[in-house]
């Protein structure tokens, strides 16, 4: 029996605008504090302010767009996004102070967890049920080709050119991408409201909760990672080194993303899950002793293969958990976990440096890998040969 189709139209192009507009998001993420202290002179901890109130906007899009979903459809929702994306990045030009430039970022944010739950909902809804985890595995790999990308890029770019230069090129990515928008069919199914009264207001899924803790708890072990590695290699003496951490990372995602996307479609998702939370741990046990350049890269893979499984199979695996017609919900309940573990992960666990030093801090996000595997077996892993 012929195997139903991943690669539709719809999911081409959403996995196609996704990338557009993720790589727009880091060309900026990693350059504009830099930006921020060139431009008006501000300290670094406000240039962080600049760079961090991204993730607060885009945390307050998704708590919004959850709920709306099933009341507008996905694709109004992306229409909207995908508007104020362009809207917001054209801002950046005309923010001529502090001020203003926060207020632009904060609305970028916001237009960035609109647009990106309502793609991931359209991602998920064009996939056939019976290879979603494998689908969704391919999708987050056009957020993990940005990543690997986009910082890359910007530092490249800004060898050569201005940062208002910078802004024009992002405007125009963000432009392109949102032509292939008017193309999507897929949409999911709304509540008729003149059929049904309009559903209490949630932002977030009750089912798909549970598996968002697990998200939360992980994430906020790699919030450090995104943080401090830069600091962590400067003060080991392996600079060379850190600039290819990233791209091995996405190397190793790249490879095996779409062969545990397709275990879990048929084993479920035990099989990937355990194996990732023990690679990981020994990712940040590899980090935490890295001395050299080849410690530092070996830590790359181990976390590739873990943190980059875990975040496609949970992502799955709240859809899977949801309601049908709830599967925006559970998409941006997942979104959310994500964002809040990466915003405030790296403010909390900060402050164990100064004890520990960034070696400590590494070796004791074992801990925390160990009790988000305790987690997922309460919530999820001990029902799921039951479930099946």
């Amino acid at each position: 029996m012929d195997r139903e189709r991943l690669w539709t139209k719809d999911f081409i192009i959403v996995f196609i605008f996704n990338f557009f507009i993720m790589l727009a998001m880091f060309l900026l993420m990693v350059t504009i504090s830099g930006y921020a202290v060139d431009a008006f002179g501000v300290s670094t901890s406000t240039a962080g302010l600049v760079a961090g109130i991204f993730i607060v906007g885009s945390l307050v899009g998704r708590v919004l767009t959850g709920h709306q979903l099933s009341l507008m459809g996905a694709k109004k929702i992306m229409y909207i996004g995908t508007a104020m994306f362009i809207i917001t990045y054209g801002l950046y030009f005309v923010a001529g102070n502090l001020q203003l430039l926060l207020i632009v970022r904060f609305f970028n944010g916001l237009a960035n967890g609109v647009a990106t739950t309502a793609v991931g909902t359209i991602a998920a809804l064009a996939l056939p049920r019976s290879r979603r985890g494998e689908g969704i595995s391919y999708f987050s790999l056009s957020f993990v080709m940005a990543t690997a990308l986009g910082p890359f890029m910007a530092f490249f770019l800004l060898q050569h050119i201005t940062y208002h230069m910078l802004f024009l090129i992002v405007f125009t990515l963000v432009l392109l991408a949102s032509v292939f928008t008017i193309f999507i069919k897929t949409d999911n199914t709304t509540i008729d409201l003149s059929k049904e009264p309009k559903p209490k207001f949630e932002w977030i899924d009750k089912n798909a909760m549970p598996i968002g803790i697990v998200v939360l708890i992980i994430c906020m072990t790699y919030s450090t990672v995104l943080s401090f590695i830069a600091l962590f290699a400067e003060e080991q003496n392996i600079v060379a080194a850190a600039s290819y951490f990233f791209l091995v990372y996405a190397i190793v995602i790249l490879m095996t993303r779409p062969v545990t996307g397709r275990l879990m479609d048929q084993k479920g998702a035990n099989i990937v899950i355990y194996p990732a939370f023990i690679v990981l741990a020994l990712g940040y046990l590899t980090l935490g002793q890295t001395t050299s350049g080849f410690m530092l890269l070996l830590s790359g893979v181990l976390l590739g293969f873990g943190y980059g499984n875990f975040q496609s199979i949970t992502q799955a695996l709240c859809i899977k958990v949801a309601d049908a017609k709830n599967v925006g919900l559970a998409t941006s309940t997942y979104f959310i976990a994500l964002d809040f573990g990466l915003g405030v992960g790296s403010y909390i666990l900060g402050t164990l440096v100064p004890t520990l030093g960034y070696s400590g801090l590494y070796s004791s996000m074992v801990l925390l890998v160990v009790a988000g595997a305790l987690v997922y077996y309460m919530v999820y892993g001990r029902y799921e040969g039951k479930n099946a």
